[in-house]
């Protein structure tokens, strides 16, 4: 989630910087080791509730991850050749649409949330959800995600998928009156992310995020 530096959300502002420093940032070191840092995290087997049908597209894993026609979230990126990568990028960006999903519907607790997120990855996914629905805000506009890597873990059960993000042109915007907080373009547009996500033991295809790092005001991503 983008921090803010409007006047008129300083509440919004002042919540998110917290979020995105709250569940790591900067660089660990652990980039050159085969042991991915929170690959151990259990995972769990998600359960769906009862939503109107979206289309097949948005339902990987028969789970919904649609978003309102006026949020975008972009994934400029290739996929990797190896078959456990693939699936772990796949899922790292729907951890992302299942993120605003739940802000869309108003649910920390919504079944896209819990079905791709695990462990630490759950309480960041989930704190992200209520610190927008606490502050009265949706979302709206382009996230762009890109440059992204990926590096399993020895076993093969844990992969590290990491991007850039650019949310220069996503904005919150007040669920009661429709305004929309724009701010200006900034360093702060730019983060870096580190997803530890691990593959559900009960699946062939789910993995789950685990752990979430968080680097701001990222100049690589520029």
């Amino acid at each position: 989630m983008k921090r803010r530096t409007l006047s008129t959300a300083a509440a919004f502002a002042a919540a998110t910087a917290l979020l995105l420093t709250a569940c790591g940032g900067g660089d660990d070191g652990s980039a050159d080791s085969d042991q991915i840092e929170g690959a151990g995290q259990r995972s769990v087997q998600p359960s769906t509730s009862a939503e109107p049908a979206a289309p097949e597209q948005e339902k990987p894993d028969g789970v919904d991850v649609s978003l309102p026609a006026d949020m975008k979230l972009v994934f400029d990126w290739d996929k990797p050749k190896d078959k456990n990568e693939a699936a772990a990028m796949d899922d790292a960006a729907n951890f992302f649409r299942a993120i605003y999903h739940g802000v869309d519907k108003r649910s920390a607790e919504d079944a896209s949330v819990v079905a791709y997120a695990t462990g630490a990855g759950l309480h960041y996914a989930q704190t992200q959800v209520k610190a927008w629905i606490d502050g009265g805000w949706t979302a709206t506009g382009t996230l762009r995600h890109y440059d992204a890597t990926t590096r399993s873990a020895g076993n093969g059960s844990s992969v590290e998928v990491a991007f850039c993000a650019d949310s220069g042109k996503f904005f919150g915007k007040e669920v009661k009156t429709g305004k929309v907080l724009t701010t200006e373009p900034s360093i702060e547009d730019f983060d870096y992310y580190r997803i530890i996500m691990v593959k559900v033991p009960t699946s062939d295809t789910l993995w789950q995020a685990s752990k979430v790092f968080v680097e701001t005001k990222a100049a690589k991503c520029q």
